[in-house]
C-alpha cells in the first residue's frame, strides 16, 4: 500500500524508471489515467508511458515544457496548455472515450476544454506500463532526457472515462472506483535509482 507515500527518481537524466502491472483482461475502449507530479524539470519529461507492442505511444502523459502537457492515444496527441506551475505538486488526469474520440484533461481538479483524439480507436491490452521513462519500443527505447526527475504519486488506471464528480475526487484523494491500477493495491517493481519515500506534505 503506498498510501501517503512517493516515488522519488533521484537522478537528471535518469535511465530509471518504474514498472506497473495491471489486470488488463480486454483492450480498452474507454479510459481514464490520473497521476501526482512534483518537479522542477523544464526539459521534456514522461510521465506515464504505456506501449503495446503494435504502438509504442499507445497511451502516453508527457510534458514537452512546462506549459504544455501532451495526451497520446494510439500514437496521435492532443496538445493542453497550462499556466507554468509554482514548483508545486500537479495532479493530472486524462480521460479518452472511443466512441466519440472525446479527450478531457483534468490539472488539480479543474477541467481543461476537451478534444477531439482518435474516434473508434481500440487500445491493446498487452501492454508495458511505465512510470519515468518514454517507451520508444515495448518495454525499452528510452531516451534519458525524456526521463522524469522528481517525484510521481497517487498512480490510477480505469477502463472507463470518469465522471466529474470522480475527477475532482480522485484530485482531493476521496474515495474512488476498483481500478486496473490503483495506488493502494499497486503492483510494481523499481528498476533503477527510485525510492519510495513518505509524502513530505499532504
Amino acid at each position: 500500500d503506498l498510501y501517503r507515500k512517493v516515488f522519488v527518481f533521484r537522478k537528471d537524466p535518469s535511465d530509471a524508471y518504474v514498472v506497473l502491472r495491471a489486470r488488463l483482461e480486454q483492450p480498452l475502449h474507454n479510459f481514464t489515467v490520473c497521476l501526482r507530479s512534483y518537479t522542477d524539470l523544464s526539459r521534456p519529461h514522461s510521465l506515464f508511458s504505456y506501449a503495446t507492442r503494435a504502438q509504442d505511444n499507445e497511451i502516453l502523459l508527457f510534458k514537452p515544457r512546462p506549459e504544455e502537457y501532451r495526451f497520446y492515444v494510439g500514437g496521435k496527441f492532443v496538445t493542453f496548455r497550462v499556466p507554468e506551475g509554482s514548483r508545486d505538486w500537479e495532479h493530472v488526469c486524462a480521460s479518452w472515450e472511443s466512441h466519440t474520440g472525446i479527450a478531457e484533461f483534468w490539472l488539480n481538479g479543474k477541467p481543461w476544454p476537451r478534444k477531439g483524439l482518435q474516434r473508434g480507436y481500440t487500445v491493446g491490452a498487452t501492454a508495458s506500463i511505465l512510470l519515468g521513462q518514454e517507451q520508444d519500443s515495448f518495454g525499452g527505447g528510452f531516451d534519458p532526457y525524456n526521463s522524469f526527475s522528481g517525484e510521481l504519486s497517487d498512480v490510477y488506471l480505469w477502463d472507463a472515462a470518469l465522471s466529474p464528480d470522480k475527477m475532482r475526487a480522485a484530485f482531493l484523494s476521496l474515495r474512488l472506483p476498483p481500478a486496473l491500477l490503483a495506488w493502494k493495491s499497486l503492483s510494481y517493481e523499481v528498476k533503477g535509482d527510485v525510492v519510495v519515500k513518505p509524502r513530505l506534505r499532504e
